[in-house]
């Protein structure tokens, strides 16, 4: 019997291109590139089957296209029930595109249920018969179902001009269609102008410690919305319990240029401390904050990096390394002012803080040892 071609008796029904995709959309490597052909009215997103592409790979072979069969028929049958309801939607596929070999298994399975002129499509922007994950056995698989699938496509589109030797070398064609990042982030390397023209270049902040209840996310809220130029590196372990009801905090959670690291280790923070122009101490001014001394002022200090804080009376005893800022304005004027310290680091800060050794900051207390009669010798 030959194969079903639903265009032969429902002229309705209207060619479609089905990109069967990997994985869903949001998470698909060239999401940019399906995004695009997508605004096509005729090109239709087909999510991932029930049964993994992977998982039908490994099964024999009669057995995945007994499945992939099923899965075929049901797809097509949906399509052309969808543009009998309504002719704006569903249609019968007439481009099929795969993105990796083990999909080549259900497109074979639909092209030869539609039959007609269907063309098969099939992007590479891998060796995937050479993944890391794979064994003898599944590369074998994958090196058969690639052969196939570039031997029947209409169109092979890879990603490099390597990828494009491949194919020549092995008697094919292939068109270069290298990435796109049209939905990547690219903030301006180069900062921004303020109302009278003048440059803001980026700033690089960093914040070390505790993230909870004793930082003032409404200061960091108003920080971030009114510097999009910042980025402020927060290191240290989130606490979402202790602020879970403030809408500043959650704010802040959500803001691009706040970039939530999480707890590190010394060697690590002091290397994130020199990707920043400047700390801070982004501390509410209240009693159990006031009175005691960041930790934090010393350890950017020892990196030749100036703290900005708001004016926390326990701060001033190390006044010489921070810039005291009290609201938002003020803070990001102390910001901005630091911007580039990141590649002319404060050598002199750096000696202060070299100098605060634990045996100098205990003189008072070795004082008082000698005083009292408490032997030292060899300290």
């Amino acid at each position: 019997m030959p194969p079903l071609d639903p265009t032969a008796h429902d002229p309705a029904l209207r060619p479609l291109c089905l990109l069967l995709l990997p994985r869903a959309l949001d998470g698909f490597l060239l999401r940019d590139q399906a995004e695009d052909l997508l605004r096509a009215p005729g090109v239709v997103a087909i999510e991932p089957p029930r049964v993994p592409y992977g998982a039908l790979a490994r099964l024999p072979g009669v057995v995945a296209d007994l499945l992939a069969g099923g899965q075929a028929r049901r797809l097509v049958k949906t399509l052309a029930r969808d543009a009998r309801r309504d002719v704006t939607r569903g249609g019968v596929p007439r481009v099929v595109v795969i993105f990796h070999p083990v999909q080549y298994i259900l497109a074979r399975a639909i092209i030869g249920l539609v039959g007609g002129d269907c063309e098969l499509w099939y992007g590479r922007w891998d060796r995937y018969e050479r993944a890391y994950d794979a064994g003898p056995r599944m590369r074998s698989r994958l090196e058969l179902l690639h052969e196939q699938a570039a031997t029947r496509s209409q169109i092979t589109f890879v990603a490099s001009g390597a990828l494009a030797d491949l194919e020549t070398e092995a008697g094919r064609e292939a068109t270069l269609v290298p990435l796109s990042a049209d939905g990547f982030p690219a903030p301006d390397p180069v900062g921004g102008r303020g109302p009278e023209g003048e440059v803001r270049p980026p700033v690089v902040a960093v914040s070390l410690g505790h993230l909870g209840w004793r930082n003032d996310w409404a200061l960091l809220h108003e920080v971030s919305r009114r510097m999009p130029e910042l980025v402020l590196l927060l290191v240290g372990a989130w606490h979402d319990d202790e602020c879970k009801d403030d809408p500043d905090y959650a704010a802040c959670r959500a803001a691009p240029n706040l970039v939530w690291l999480g707890a590190q280790d010394d060697e690590a923070a002091a290397r994130l401390i020199l990707c920043a122009d400047v700390g801070v101490v982004p501390f509410k001014v209240e009693p159990f904050n006031d009175a005691g001394l960041p930790f934090r002022i010393l350890k950017y200090a020892l990196l030749g990096r100036r703290t900005v804080s708001q004016p926390l009376a326990g701060a001033q005893t190390w006044a010489t390394a921070v810039t005291f800022a009290e609201g938002a304005p003020a803070f990001v004027d102390a910001l901005r002012a630091a911007a580039g310290t990141r590649t002319a680091p404060d050598l002199e800060l750096r000696a202060w803080a070299l100098a605060q050794t634990a045996a100098t900051q205990n003189a008072p207390l070795w004082a008082r040892l000698d005083a009292v009669g408490v032997d030292t010798r060899g300290t």
